[in-house]
């Protein structure tokens, strides 16, 4: 059970274990897909390999959320998975698309970079598992546009990777969002989700198809950071203000942007409605600006999210806002959409 605190969003204990749920579903699809789909020999290796890297995140999760583990064991923990996953499968980034000039990456700074990005973004997707449903919401767009676009290329092993995580995370948020029978994430799903989400975009990233048979593609490297823009910049931030006031950037507090939305008078699902609309439109930015040079995209992709966030802040929730997002709540809330 997950106690309130003083950084605390809710105000009665709650169950924090819904990871346990989303990966026994997970795992157990992905193995069944995996042998009702007749996945090719390197394709099963890849998916046996990232199953084992998910496997030691989780049950780290799982004593995490029930005894805690220490910042540096679960960085240690992290960086053994990630480097399982990158050298089992070899799924990692070996071209850059021209961002600082860079097209081409050798195999040791290769793989010690994706090593790097993989633990970045595990414990930037565990910093924003802070309000009901944001977590879960922010990982069915980006699994869903993935997914989309491995179909479309015939990539039927990364497909059901995505696919199913979008099924295990939509179960999992009727729970999340629900009030009576509400259930957390925590670590055991944060994690192991945040190491899935980057697998998929590294796929993406590797994948060289020249023809793409139903959607367009501008750069993939502004694509994959506007699809994770949310995490990436929170994350960012708040390092960088931990650091600049002389204290540890792991060190806790509600200093979130999603702490700040809470704090000005909106509710858990008004939050999380905002900062998802608020991720595709950055997402179809990119579509906008595909002309452009990468390292202006990306500075646009940045400059383009913190300006929604900051603006919205200052709005200090005005009536126009409320209205609009409270229409969209009363939409989700409808009796036909309460679970029975």
């Amino acid at each position: 059970m997950a106690a309130p605190c003083d950084r605390s969003s809710h105000s009665v204990k709650t169950p924090n274990l819904g990871g346990v749920g989303i990966y026994i579903v997970f795992t157990l699809c992905l193995i069944l897909s995996g042998i009702i789909f007749n996945f090719l020999q390197f394709e099963m290796r890849q998916l046996l390999a990232l199953l084992l890297s998910i496997t030691i995140l989780f049950f780290m999760g799982v004593k995490d959320d029930l005894i805690g583990v220490s910042p540096k064991r679960k960085l240690l923990g992290q960086i053994v998975a990630a480097l399982l996953v990158v050298l089992l499968t070899d799924v990692r980034i070996t071209n850059l698309f021209g961002l600082f000039g860079v097209e081409t990456v050798a195999y040791l700074p290769s793989v010690v970079f994706t090593v790097f990005m993989y633990v970045f973004f595990i414990n930037s997707y565990n910093l924003i598992d802070g309000i009901d449903g944001l977590a879960g919401s922010i990982a069915v767009i980006a699994s869903l546009f993935f997914g989309v676009y491995f179909l479309s290329n015939q990539l039927y092993m990364a497909t059901m990777i995505s696919f199913v995580l979008v099924a295990c995370l939509i179960g999992f948020l009727s729970f999340n969002f629900s009030k009576k029978r509400k259930l957390f994430m925590g670590d055991s799903g944060s994690m192991f989700i945040g190491l899935l989400l980057m697998f998929q975009a590294l796929y993406f990233l590797k994948v060289d198809v020249k023809t793409y048979e139903f959607i367009w593609i501008p750069n993939k490297i502004a694509l994959v950071t506007s699809i994770f823009c949310f995490p990436i910049i929170d994350t960012i931030r708040v390092f960088t203000i931990r650091i600049l006031k002389g204290m540890s950037p792991m060190t806790a507090d509600r200093n979130h942007i999603h702490h700040k939305i809470l704090d000005i008078g909106f509710s858990h699902i008004q939050a999380t409605i905002f900062l998802a609309i608020s991720n595709l439109a950055v997402i179809g930015m990119v579509y906008f600006i595909d002309g452009y040079n990468v390292n202006v995209q990306l500075f646009l992709v940045f400059s383009l999210i913190l300006l929604i966030v900051y603006l919205f802040l200052k709005l200090n929730y005005n009536k126009t806002i409320k209205s609009a997002i409270s229409f969209s709540t009363n939409f989700f809330n409808r009796k036909s959409f309460k679970l029975k």
